[in-house]
């Protein structure tokens, strides 16, 4: 929700065994260690843990489950797509601890996930952001087109007036950008609803997009980002993950713009909140804390795909909180009042780019 009050929203042994794709030790939180605890293997997206986004969105889901049900729990960090078919057969295999569950996060996971399904038949796996259709498998899936629409019209709609807050500042141009990680469909998803957000702001807006081609060279996105706003944006939405940090050091060295993704960026990143008008955030941590939640409660169904959007509070918009005060309030409700027009099916925001 958008409203003043509401927007903020192994062991050893293993170790061994899994090799060298980045394992990390237990980690503490309460309740590990309890004698008959649920165990559940994380495998993360490339990128790994720190990226301060959506790997430490999923973390937190974990911790949060192991704090709340005693749970134990291992995490991985695949230093490239080639090590995930390994690592969640590793969980799989094993039984010392006997993995209840194995959380599998990121569409990279996808294709391995498919055939590890098959082969593990009787271990029950999540995965977010893509879907694998076996009967052990519970997928969550985001509608991340709705949340980047939200941002897309915020951006569009202060790009347009003199508006300055923190370390930044609007110039003349009306013209706003895009900065991906890989370019597949599902991050073609942000920008697609970030460009309709935009366009539903005002249709004479250009947006600028580049995709970076890695979710953790912030080098990277830091040089794609002072190109754009080089040639006149003053704000910039990633969906990059660790890349995005770049936009960030971008933004606040030209004094322009960004919205950060996943996570409320302006809390995991407050180095860059003079910058950060708001983030994407996607609930990835619920995604995680729910399928650890239904195991602990004997209800885990596989075969289903759960899909989450603004209706689910599966994504939302959330302002910076260094700048959320300095948002003009006229802006505030313009884009709450896109946000109940797409729950009420007024606004369909497109999902491909084909669709705009």
């Amino acid at each position: 929700m958008w409203g003043r009050n509401t927007r903020r929203q192994f062991v050893s042994g293993l170790a061994a065994a899994l090799g060298t794709a980045g394992v990390v030790g237990n980690v503490g939180a309460a309740g590990v260690g309890q004698d008959g605890a649920v165990n559940v293997g994380m495998v993360y997206a490339t990128g790994g843990l720190g990226d301060n986004s959506f790997n430490d969105m999923a973390h937190t889901g974990v911790q949060d489950a192991a704090e709340e049900f005693g749970v134990e729990f291992r995490n991985a960090e695949p230093e490239s797509q080639s090590d995930v078919a390994n690592l969640q057969r590793r969980f799989a295999q094993s039984s010392n601890p006997d993995y209840d569950l194995i959380c599998c996060i990121g569409f990279v996971q996808r294709d391995a996930l498919a055939e590890n399904a098959q082969q593990f038949s009787d271990q029950n796996f999540m995965v977010v952001d893509t879907t694998v259709e076996e009967p052990n498998v519970s997928s969550y899936v985001f509608e991340e087109h709705q949340g980047s629409f939200q941002v897309g019209h915020l951006a569009g709609l202060l790009t347009t007036r003199e508006f300055s807050a923190g370390a930044g500042e609007t110039n003349e141009e009306s013209l706003v950008g895009f900065v991906g990680g890989q370019e597949v469909p599902l991050i073609e998803r942000f920008e697609t609803g970030y460009r309709a957000g935009v366009a539903h702001a005002n249709e004479d807006i250009e947006v600028r997009s580049a995709y970076v081609g890695s979710f953790n060279d912030p080098a990277q996105g830091q040089e794609v980002a002072l190109s754009m706003f080089d040639e006149g944006a003053d704000i910039v939405y990633h969906a990059a993950g660790g890349t995005g940090n770049g936009v960030f050091q971008a933004a606040q060295q030209e004094g322009r713009f960004a919205i950060g993704v996943d996570a409320d960026q302006s809390e995991s990143l407050p180095e860059y909140d003079d910058v950060i008008l708001a983030s994407m955030v996607k609930r990835v941590d619920q995604a995680v804390f729910r399928s650890v939640e239904s195991v602990v409660n004997d209800a885990f169904e596989g075969g289903g795909v759960n899909e989450l959007g603004l209706e689910e509070d599966g994504v939302a918009a959330v302002y910076g909180r260094g700048l959320e005060d300095d948002i003009p309030e006229e802006v505030v409700q313009r884009v709450e009042e896109s946000r109940e027009a797409i729950i009420a099916g007024d606004i369909e925001v497109p999902a491909e780019p084909g669709d705009l």
